[in-house]
């Protein structure tokens, strides 16, 4: 099991967390994920998880993943 962390640009409100979570959450692999509203942070625990899908997963949310 591993952990990444990324930084999200453009949530502003729960419902945005809840989103990019409940997106990112969706990925095979993923087995939790953590959103911090205040710093950003978006932590993705699970096995094998590809940054590629996660920055797509926070895409459909509507948000970018900080370069």
């Amino acid at each position: 099991m591993s952990v990444k962390t990324y930084t999200v640009h453009g949530m502003t409100c729960g419902h945005c967390a809840s989103s990019v979570k409940e997106e990112v959450g969706e990925i095979a692999g993923v087995t939790a994920v953590e959103v911090d509203l205040a710093t950003g942070r978006l932590d993705v625990i699970g096995e094998a998880v590809p940054d590629e899908a996660v920055r797509l997963a926070v895409k459909e949310a509507g948000y970018e993943i900080a370069a």
